[in-house]
């Protein structure tokens, strides 16, 4: 050991100044290029603050709180955008998340033979390919007529409940969140199951010595070991739904109003960036730019409480 360790000084001593140099310049147009990365997150955010600073000084926090959406009057506030972005963007995660981390686990382990895997594996990776306004004409045309039916169903029977207390008009929030559901679903299932395969072969082995189970290994070992990827999956579609504009806009209704509901017509701050800002004008675009802030400013905390969430486990 120590003979290799002095070979490899040795070695070290004896490069030319010319392959030193040309290390060190990889090292700085690494740092170069990473700190562009980050200059360019802010240079975007600037300009968009700047393009808001009139809506911001006139509306101020109030904006928030506002539901009101009125170009006539220059009244502006994105309260029920900010409620259709967070909630679609929730339903999508709750039944995007359960189902992509069962299916990372099941391609990352010998449940099934190879070649179905790679069969699976592909069409997971096809899924992402789709463009989203051919989501959106599916949806349409498919998943609208069958969740209004469903919805009709559950109004009947289940309308005490608030969440299904309008009879559905056809497009709505449910609609929205299962298509950001079926869209978010590639990025969590490729980036978990990479996860769940570089999780080292010795914690499997150690778990099976010491008498676990196949699955006690998987959820109790393996699933842990790679908790931060799968996290940081989740935090990645997240911010694809979030920020998804076209199918989303042509399922959801882009109603400005707040309610309970699922089934109810619904608008995201995507959406209404997308409906408003090729005909806006005047302090309605900085209203819009406004908005594009908030939305910036939400995506940024939820990847801050995302990275808290990983430190915090990675201490445990």
């Amino acid at each position: 050991m120590a003979t290799n360790s002095q070979n490899l000084s040795s070695a070290m001593k004896n490069r030319s100044e010319a392959e030193k140099s040309l290390d060190r310049g990889f090292i700085w147009l690494t740092k170069i290029f990473a700190f562009a990365i980050a200059a360019t997150l802010l240079w975007i955010a600037l300009q968009v603050a700047i393009g808001a600073w009139p809506a911001i000084q006139k509306f101020g926090a109030e904006f928030l709180a506002n539901s009101t959406w009125n170009p006539v009057n220059d009244n502006y506030g994105v309260l029920p955008q900010i409620y259709g972005t967070l909630v679609s963007s929730f339903i999508g995660l709750l039944i995007a998340v359960p189902i992509g981390v069962g299916t990372a686990i099941l391609l990352s382990e010998n449940f099934l033979p190879s070649k179905v895997r790679l069969v699976l594996v592909f069409s997971v990776e096809l899924l992402a390919a789709i463009p989203s306004v051919v989501y959106g004409v599916w949806g349409i045309f498919v998943l609208i007529p069958i969740l209004t039916d469903l919805g009709k169903w559950l109004n009947s029977y289940f309308g005490w409940l608030p969440i299904f207390s309008t009879p559905p008009t056809g497009p709505g929030m449910l609609p929205a969140g299962i298509i950001l559901a079926i869209m978010t679903l590639p990025i969590i299932t490729a980036l978990s199951r990479d996860a769940l395969i570089s999780v080292p072969p010795s914690l499997r082995q150690a778990a099976v010595g010491l008498g676990a189970t196949r699955w006690e290994t998987i959820l109790k070992v393996l699933v842990p070991a790679a908790f931060s990827g799968i996290v940081s999956a989740v935090m990645l579609a997240l911010g694809r739904a979030m920020g998804e504009t076209m199918a989303v806009t042509m399922l959801i209704g882009n109603s400005n109003n707040i309610s309970a509901s699922l089934l109810a017509p619904a608008n995201t701050i995507s959406s209404l960036l997308a409906n408003q800002f090729s005909e806006a004008s005047g302090l309605q675009v900085a209203a819009l730019m406004y908005a594009a802030l908030v939305l910036f400013f939400l995506t940024l905390v939820v990847n801050i409480l995302a990275e808290l969430v990983v430190l915090r486990v990675k201490r445990v």
